[in-house]
């Protein structure tokens, strides 16, 4: 029963730690400096950000 448990943590830390690397090399960047601060590095979303 022990092992059961320590196995389930262990695959879902390995399917955490593989959901982390695959967003970081796959998934499609966002625009801005990634702390949410809503600053734009593209010419149309600084313009969409200044027509609100």
């Amino acid at each position: 029963m022990q092992e059961l448990i320590i196995f389930l943590v262990f695959l879902a830390a390995l399917t955490y730690l593989g959901n982390r690397a695959y967003r970081s090399f796959f998934a499609k960047k966002k625009a801005g400096c990634g702390k949410g601060c809503g600053c734009a590095t593209d010419a149309q979303a600084r313009t969409a950000v200044a027509e609100k």
